[in-house]
């Protein structure tokens, strides 16, 4: 891959989406627009052959092969540069009031040390992002965000209502651990008692004279953490230490991989979903408590999608045949000649030996079991809808 110069250039090849290699040649061009991240000379040295541009900032997708990495993910640990994951912080007296204008998940019993998937809306309903809000004190919150400017609407609504409430984005770059060995790796660098963080808590953790955030979260279904570095200067010590640590674990480098997120019926923000989607469409409905979510600027109009119920709704398919090309647009989704859907993501995979995709698909045909055709980039292909997770 040719990159064009900049202040700074990164040569790795270029990819699409989730992590898809272009067939040509393609420029990507790097300029202070497009974010490193404290670990980007880290991720460079370990071999990182793709990234995509994730909230202003660089995400790596592929270091051996997307299917190499796969199976390294589901049988070892692998550390992830997930400094693309943003925070926005809410601070201020009208903090609680602010987040909640957010999502129609009622937070009014989140404790301090929660960390909550919280769909969040405008005021017709439709999905802005879907981040996960950790409460650090009963007037600081942080929202980890998926790929959207939500700083901006956060910032609107507190300014337009006049809450007391500051918003920033402060300097935290989060660190992922993830796969089945991840405890052992995590032990090992910050402890026994980090075992005893559940799944959706966090704890502070120390590491060289700091006290670090760290959850039981992460974006696969394979187990793990992630470690809200917020201070850049302890990028590359942590990474480092992750890594001699993990020498004899198999530690390697990695990143959110396609073939086990679409598995595993992980939601991609912007691809799966966008402002055109309910939480209820998205298949999010058992994370909002609309009725009991007062103050949610969107909960009006969902409390009529609540009522009403979604006419569409995301679900899993399996496409037969060869494994099928790179979604990079959606693939219209037929019965008898009729579209009643689309596909958003799809992709071969090895351990189901079947093209795995999810898609929003009408209610009239949305029921496991029923047979579609599926309108792929390279013809017409049979597909079955299935539930997610693909199992």
């Amino acid at each position: 891959m040719r990159i064009l110069p900049s202040s700074r250039t990164l040569r790795a090849p270029f990819s699409i989406g989730d992590g898809y290699a272009t067939l040509h040649s393609p420029i990507l061009s790097i300029s202070r627009r497009t974010r490193r991240t404290p670990v980007s000379a880290r991720v460079a040295a370990s071999g990182v052959k793709g990234y995509t541009v994730y909230n202003h900032m660089l995400l790596p997708t592929v270091f051996d092969s997307m299917e190499a990495d796969y199976w390294h993910l589901k049988r070892h640990v692998q550390v992830w540069d997930v400094a693309c994951e943003r925070q926005v912080e809410v601070r201020g007296p009208d903090a609680a009031r602010l987040v909640q204008m957010l999502t129609p998940r009622d937070l009014s019993s989140m404790t301090i040390g929660r960390c909550y998937y919280t769909p969040m809306v405008d005021e017709t309903g439709g999905m802005l992002n879907d981040p996960v809000t950790l409460k650090l004190d009963d007037d600081r919150y942080w929202i980890s965000i998926a790929d959207s400017d939500l700083l901006l609407w956060v910032k609107g609504l507190a300014f337009g209502m006049r809450l007391e409430a500051d918003v920033s984005e402060p300097d935290v770059s989060p660190l992922a651990v993830q796969g089945p060995k991840a405890d052992q790796l995590m032990t090992r660098v910050f402890g026994e008692q980090v075992r005893s963080i559940r799944f959706f808590h966090f704890r502070l953790m120390g590491f060289q004279g700091r006290q670090l955030i760290v959850s039981r979260s992460g974006y696969s279904r394979q187990g793990g953490f992630e470690i809200y570095v917020d201070q850049t200067s302890l990028g590359e010590p942590l990474w480092d230490a992750l890594f001699a640590a993990g020498e004899d674990l198999g530690v390697s480098a990695g990143g959110p991989n396609l073939i086990e997120r679409v598995e595993s019926g992980l939601l991609s923000y912007g691809n799966d979903m966008t402002r055109e989607n309910t939480p209820h469409e998205c298949g999010l409905g058992r994370f909002c408590d609309t009725p009991d979510a007062i103050g949610c600027v969107g909960r009006d109009a969902l409390l009529r999608v609540t009522a009403e119920g979604p006419i569409r709704q995301i679900r899993g398919l399996k496409i037969a045949g060869e494994p099928v090309p790179p979604c990079t647009e959606l693939w219209p989704v037929f019965a008898d000649g009729e579209q009643v859907g689309s596909v958003s993501s799809a992709i071969w995979s090895p351990e189901f030996n079947t093209n795995v995709a999810i898609g929003m698909i009408r209610m009239t045909h949305w029921a496991p079991g029923t047979m579609l055709e599926v309108g792929a980039s390279d013809g017409t292909r049979a597909a079955e809808v299935c539930n997610l997770p693909h199992d």
